[in-house]
């Protein structure tokens, strides 16, 4: 893919983020193994590329829902997430201020930003009183068009989602069906209108719009296994090998574009999952939704997904999807957001440091070596996140401040380092 449009100085500080050379960031969106989100009508003041050779990545889910709506405290969500470390804010908004929400997450976010056209227009829908089997093309051109003005960087399409997928997703008989918003509207207008999806059928039409204001597409998990017991189905596959097809046709638009992928998985069929996706995806970026290596982690969904996203980076994922607490339970609030982003920012660094990168390399020998001196002040600073290290350090009740109260006099390190001069 060329002649793609950046704005000034997009490609140099995204090299500059990942220590590569502009020329190799260049060469990947070029093959189409890297993406860079830069919708051309919004600047941003963090460039980050996603993809191969590249440190892992990670995105955080914000958004309101119909019940909760409060403009404020998702760009607060939005400021928590990005200070903690994530590259990127999907808002995923539904409810009366959608519109608002994103505009204001759009105005203030220093780093991507994506959206699911597909909530906006169902949910403008259902103010007609109308159902999403209602759904016309021109619905969901226009949803798309309009964020794509408004400065949206990548979208979730789900078109894999189709006839063929969908027959064998009910033949599977699987436990939980279908848990992708996105996929069980498609779903239910095929069903209702006994035709093929229009987000299939109208690919191209929505690639038009995307190559237009540079929009990467990030073609949806529409029919991601919900529990670990449907995982690698033939649904799941089936729907792989649709996205593969389109991954093809959007390279060949000029299109950027990921792939995302499941969902719950058994801890071992994760590292197949990778490599099947890379193979029938040309190495397109992989962006998965932690995986979940288990169903009865609610309350803790988060660590779920770090184990899961840790294996699934190390073997190739280059986009973790951060997973909350309260994934499964409620709408996540501010901690909640927080929480989840520090368990994928320890997913992504534990995959770069066993990879090799050297970002990780030095920072975690440092904090080693800072641990052996007893330093506790460059070892805040050094480590995932300093505000708890010091509150937990201020807590600790010792008269020695170079122990903790684990030991206390007790200290191993202590007493080697006066032992070793």
């Amino acid at each position: 893919m060329k002649n793609i449009k950046f704005h000034k100085n997009a490609i140099k500080d995204a090299a500059l983020n990942d220590n590569v050379s502009e020329e190799f960031i260049l060469k990947g969106i070029e093959n189409g193994t890297i993406v860079l989100p830069d919708n051309v009508k919004r600047k941003k003041k963090k460039y980050y590329a996603i993809g191969q050779g590249l440190s892992k990545k990670i995105n955080a889910n914000i958004g309101s829902s119909p019940i909760h709506m409060d403009v404020d405290e998702e760009i607060m969500k939005m400021k928590v997430a990005v200070r903690y470390g994530a590259h990127s804010v999907m808002d995923l908004s539904l409810g009366r201020k959608i519109k608002v929400i994103r505009k204001k997450i759009l105005e203030y976010c220093p780093v991507m930003v994506g959206t699911v056209p597909i909530y906006e227009t169902g949910f403008e829908l259902s103010l007609k009183r109308k159902d999403i089997v209602e759904m016309r093309i021109e619905d969901f051109l226009k949803t798309v068009e309009e964020q794509a003005k408004d400065g949206v960087d990548f979208m979730t399409i789900h078109s894999g989602v189709t006839l063929n997928s969908m027959e064998r997703i009910f033949k599977e008989k699987r436990v939980m069906d279908v848990v992708s918003r996105g996929g069980s509207f498609l779903i239910a207008w095929m069903k209702y209108n006994k035709k093929e999806s229009p987000l299939y059928t109208y690919y191209d039409e929505i690639l038009d719009i995307l190559k237009e204001y540079n929009v990467t597409i990030s073609l949806g998990d529409g029919l991601r296994p919900g529990a670990c017991v449907d995982g690698t189905d033939r649904g799941q596959i089936e729907e792989l090998l649709i996205l593969g097809e389109l991954v093809d046709r959007a390279r060949e638009k000029g299109v950027q574009v990921m792939v995302e992928g499941p969902g719950h998985l058994y801890l071992h069929h994760i590292k197949s999952n990778i490599e099947i996706m890379k193979r029938v995806t040309h190495n397109s970026p992989f962006y998965v939704l932690g995986p979940l290596v288990n169903d009865i982690s609610a309350g803790y969904d988060h660590i779920a997904s770090a184990i899961g996203g840790t294996l699934a980076a190390y073997f190739g994922a280059d986009f973790l999807c951060y997973v909350t607490p309260a994934e499964h339970l409620k709408l996540p609030d501010v901690e909640d957001v927080k929480e989840g982003v520090l368990a994928s920012k320890i997913a992504a660094f534990s995959a770069d440091l066993a990879l090799g990168k050297e970002y990780a390399m030095k920072r975690n020998l440092e904090m080693s070596k800072f641990r052996k001196k007893l330093d506790w002040e460059k070892m805040a600073k050094l480590s995932i996140d300093e505000k708890k290290f010091r509150e937990y350090r201020e807590k600790s009740e010792v008269k020695d401040s170079e122990v903790c109260s684990m030991c206390g006099e007790f200290c191993a390190v202590k007493r080697l380092n006066e032992i070793t001069g």
